[in-house]
This record gives C-alpha cells, structure tokens and sequence, in this order.
C-alpha cells in the first residue's frame, strides 16, 4: 500500500526564448507556489525539469525534499519541443516511482506542466502517443495531470494531451502568479483529501480550478 501521506510532484516548466518577457514572473510565481507546499502537512518531494529544443531537456533536481527545493532561476532559450519532454518526464518519473518498495511509493503523484506556447519542434513523440501515456498513468496509476498554457486555449490544447478539462489553466503571459497560486491551491486540496483517506478520483473532482481562479489567471 502506498502512503496517503506522501506527495511526489514532477514540474515541466518550458523555458524556450519566448519565456524571456515572462522570466521574473514564472520565477516568482513558482517561488511562491513552494513556500506555501512547505505550509502543508504532509511529506512532499519534487523533480523539475526544463526544456526547450529538441535534446535540450534539463533535470534541475530530482525527487527533492520541498524544504530543500532551491529558488528557481529560469534561463530562457531556444524553442518547444514539448511533447519529447513530456514523454521524457513521465518515464523517468516512472522509473523513479518503480524503484521505491510499494510502501515508500507516494499516495499521491502529480505532474504540473508549463509553458507559453504551442509544441513546434519535437522528433520522437506525437500528440495522440503522448494523450495515451497521459490517459494511461491517469486510470492505471492515479497520476494528477495539470496543463498550465499561456498564448493558447488550454483546455483545448490540454485535450490534445490527455489532460482533463477542469485541470488545465489558461493564464495570460504577466499572470502567471495567478496560474501558479491556482495550481498550489489545487495540489494542496488534493495533498489533504488524499491524507485523509480520500480516493485520488474523488479528490481531483474537489480541486478543479473555479471559475474565480480561470478570470484570474486570464487577466492581463
């Protein structure tokens, strides 16, 4: 049995050249998204990557204690080879999860993806690859997915992916403060249902983003 009282959370922040006007407030947003994870009960590790071209996917850490997360410093470059990086993510996420003894394993996963444009220059992986894998850690395994898009429709977009509707978040490009303070009140909403015995199904219908937090997010 997996523990109810762990969190894992894997973040794929995009960080092609067009995310060089929105530097200061992904890094602020995300900033403030792990100071308040750290106010929540509840053991939480955390792996972040970044990507931009094809072959230029980066592991800042891995599976890292919250309290020991590093402030985040963006470095913008290249473009959106998306898909290759989500697929890469969600394996190495796997392969990490597969190696932990059932009972070390987290009650709750979540995958948190970011970014201010559309895929443009991926090589290995496609769209409807991809909505299987997503579609398949989600009913297998549980896994939480959150599709965090700027410059798009993101539920649409999110679609494409796999990723449910009341779990993608359109965020104007200067708000993503908001987009991050959203999703930190949904992952939080979910790390304390799960805790406290709650079925992850149950738990993701309890943390959709409202109304309020989609207006705020989208205001430029």
């Amino acid at each position: 049995m997996t523990d109810p009282n762990y969190t894992h959370m894997a973040f794929l922040l995009d960080a092609s050249g067009s995310m060089a006007t929105i530097k200061s407030d992904i890094e602020g947003g995300f900033n403030a998204f792990i100071t308040d994870q750290r106010t929540q009960p509840g053991r939480c590790t955390v792996t972040l990557a970044d990507f931009s071209s094809p072959g230029d996917y980066v592991v800042r850490y891995a599976a890292k204690d919250l309290s020991q997360v590093p402030p985040l410093s963006l470095e913008p470059r290249g473009m959106t080879a998306l898909l290759d990086s989500i697929g890469r993510l969600i394996s190495e996420t796997g392969q990490f999860l597969a190696g932990l003894p059932e009972d070390q394993r987290p009650g709750l996963v979540m995958v948190g993806i970011m970014t201010d444009g559309h895929e443009n220059s991926s090589r290995e992986w496609k769209h409807q690859a991809i909505k299987e894998l997503i579609e398949r850690q989600e009913q297998t395994y549980q896994w939480v997915f959150n599709y965090l898009g700027a410059n798009q429709d993101a539920i649409e977009v999110g679609a494409t992916l796999g990723v449910r509707a009341d779990s993608a978040l359109t965020y104007a490009p200067d708000a993503a403060g908001s987009a991050m303070a959203a999703y930190s009140t949904s992952m939080s909403s979910l790390r304390g249902a799960v805790a406290a015995g709650a079925s992850v199904g149950s738990a993701r219908k309890r943390a959709a983003y409202t109304d309020k937090q989609r207006r705020e997010a989208a205001e430029r």
